[in-house]
């Protein structure tokens, strides 16, 4: 399957146009996290690398067709002196499938506070995903060969009291990564998309549903490296209507909180045919 620089590379056809071909993939509709990384690849190849992204805001308009190219189109909605904002589009066959806003930031200095990291057994004694995976889902270990990711067993997930469906996964990807912070910024737009909706069903085991990512809201908090362990905090507070509520707090084996996410996915009883 693809390398995470295949799967977040654009090609500049225009001074803000962009061009994401199509990457080897076993998934009937492009993964939202290749969209949304490549997105936002493509913002920031307009900004100035004094700013750094701090927040994005992307909705799912339609499904993308993974074996078609995607054409990445991006507004320069404010350059200031301290933020910069963009608005990126991504279109198929002349549909936008993907909208984004983006905001970045040249920093400054203020108050710093953060949460404590929730005390769980470290990755190296978890299994690598790949070697318990269920026959009908190694396909997904396929797909994403190149990540290694470990789930918190249930009975050892570090809860927090009134949270209903919580989920704790470490993941990093498997190889040396490229050391541009703005790429490991990337490669995390790109993974985030990955487990999140999962928790919406921790508390729902076996219940048969159709999903898929609606709209996705991430902060960029403090620096890290995606080739390191990072721990995705998850929990669903609430799903209803055919839709879940889920989010994520990511932290560094040093425990800094290094970025945050919210995500509303469909979650809904199959359709008869």
């Amino acid at each position: 399957m693809a390398t995470i620089e295949e799967a977040l590379e654009v090609e500049r056809l225009e001074r803000d146009i962009f061009r994401g071909a199509a990457t080897e993939s076993q998934l009937t509709r492009t993964f939202g996290g290749q969209v949304a990384g490549r997105a936002l690849v493509s913002a920031v190849r307009t900004v100035d690398s004094a700013y750094q992204v701090h927040s994005l805001h992307g909705y799912f308009l339609r499904p993308g067709n993974p074996e078609a190219p995607t054409i990445y189109q991006v507004e320069r909605i404010r350059d200031g002196r301290s933020f910069c904002t963009r608005r990126v589009t991504g279109v198929q066959d002349g549909e936008a499938i993907f909208t984004m806003a983006a905001s970045f930031h040249r920093g400054d200095v203020g108050p710093e506070h953060q949460d404590v990291m929730p005390v769980i057994e470290g990755p190296e004694n978890l299994p690598d995903a790949k070697t318990t995976l269920s026959p009908e889902r190694l396909w997904a270990m396929r797909e994403w060969e190149h990540w290694d990711i470990r789930t918190v067993p249930q009975d050892q997930v570090a809860r927090r009291e009134g949270t209903v469906s919580p989920q704790q996964v470490w993941f990093r990807y498997r190889h040396p990564l490229p050391d541009d912070p703005m790429f490991h910024v990337c490669t995390l737009a790109y993974m985030s998309d990955m487990t999140l909706l999962g928790s919406s069903k921790v508390t729902h085991p076996g219940v048969p549903t159709q999903d898929a990512s609606l709209d996705h809201a991430m902060w960029f908090l403090r620096p890290f490296r995606a080739d390191e362990w990072l721990l995705y905090d998850q929990s669903s507070p609430s799903a209803g209507f055919g839709r879940a509520l889920t989010g994520g707090r990511i932290w560094d084996r040093e425990g800094n909180l290094v970025a945050a996410v919210v995500q509303e996915g469909l979650i809904r009883t199959p359709r008869e045919a």
